[in-house]
């Protein structure tokens, strides 16, 4: 890509894959003068733990959580979340 030509860094990414998708697509040689130092600070803390979800939970899981307009994931860990602390409430468990 020409230098006259290459298409400006965007101030902030809508998401990851976007800004996947413009690293993928540009050359990083053509912006190292748009560059410089940062502090990056990363919290690694989160775990991911993969249930298996019978294929029609999953479906109407997915119809539910684009309707509302958030992710499956999270849709699964509000309504897990909820059910958790009823149980704990239920059984006398503190939370």
């Amino acid at each position: 890509m020409e230098k006259n030509k290459k298409k400006p860094i965007p101030e902030h990414f809508k998401s990851a894959e976007d800004a996947g998708y413009f690293w993928d697509t540009n050359d990083l040689a053509d912006y190292w003068d748009q560059t410089g130092e940062t502090d990056l600070t990363f919290n690694l803390k989160r775990r991911h733990y993969f249930i298996g979800i019978d294929p029609k939970i999953a479906q109407k899981l997915q119809r539910i959580s684009e309707a509302e307009g958030i992710s499956a994931e999270t849709m699964v860990n509000l309504w897990l979340q909820e059910k958790l602390q009823e149980e704990m409430r239920r059984v006398g468990m503190k939370a």
